[in-house]
C-alpha cells in the first residue's frame, strides 16, 4: 500500500517536472491557466494521499503538497511572464516550500537538535532567496550596471553570512562554559562578527 502510494506520487511530481519543464520558453495565457488548473487537480489528489497518514508524517505530507502546488503555479506564471522578475519569484515560491517542509521536519526533534534545524532551514531559505535576487540582477537588462550587481552580491554574500552565523551560534547553545565561550568566539571570527 505505501509502495504504490510513493510510486503514484513519484509519477506526479514526474508530471509536474516535465510540465513545468514544457514553459521554459514562454506560454500562452491559456496554457499558463491550464498549468494553474492542474496544479490545483494534483494538490487535491496530493492531499488525498496525505489523509491516510498521520502524525508529522501527515503535516509533512501536506506541506510537500502545498509547497508542490505553489511551485507549479509560480511556475507557470513565470512561463507566461517570462521575465527576471518573474522567474526569480519562482525560484522564492520554491525556496519557500522547501522551507516548509524542512521546517515541518524539524518537529520530529526536539531540544536544540530542534532549534539547530530550523535555523539551518532557515539560512537555507535565505541563500535561496539571495541566489534568486542575484540571478534575476544579473540577467535584469535595466540594471545590467556592474556595480549594482556587485552591491547586490554583497548583500546576498552579507545575508547568507548572517543566516549561516545564526545557526553555529544556535549548535554553540547545547555547550556550557568555557567550551560555549570558545564555540561562540569562533563562530564570530569564522563569520566576520565582532
Amino acid at each position: 500500500m505505501i509502495k504504490s502510494k510513493l510510486t503514484v506520487a513519484l509519477f506526479a511530481a514526474a508530471g509536474l517536472t516535465l510540465a513545468a519543464g514544457a514553459f521554459a520558453e514562454g506560454t500562452s495565457k491559456d496554457s499558463r491557466d491550464n498549468a494553474v488548473k492542474n496544479a490545483a487537480m494534483q494538490y487535491k489528489s496530493d492531499k488525498a494521499t496525505c489523509s491516510s497518514m498521520s502524525g508529522n508524517a501527515k503535516d509533512v505530507c501536506l506541506q510537500a503538497a502545498k509547497g508542490k502546488e505553489q511551485v507549479a503555479k509560480a511556475d507557470a506564471e513565470a512561463a507566461y511572464r517570462n521575465t527576471p522578475a518573474a522567474r526569480e519569484s519562482a525560484r522564492v515560491a520554491r525556496a519557500n516550500a522547501n522551507y516548509g517542509v524542512a521546517k515541518e521536519k524539524c518537529d520530529d526533534v526536539s531540544g536544540n537538535v530542534k532549534d539547530v534545524c530550523v535555523k539551518e532551514a532557515k539560512a537555507a531559505l535565505v541563500r535561496a532567496k539571495a541566489d534568486a535576487k542575484v540571478d534575476r540582477v544579473a540577467t535584469d537588462a535595466q540594471t545590467q550596471a556592474v556595480e549594482k550587481t556587485a552591491e547586490v552580491r554583497k548583500e546576498a554574500g552579507d545575508d547568507k553570512r548572517d543566516a549561516d552565523y545564526k545557526v553555529a551560534l544556535e549548535k554553540c547553545d547545547v555547550l556550557a562554559g568555557v567550551g560555549k565561550d570558545a564555540c561562540v568566539k569562533d563562530a564570530k571570527n569564522r563569520y566576520g562578527k565582532s
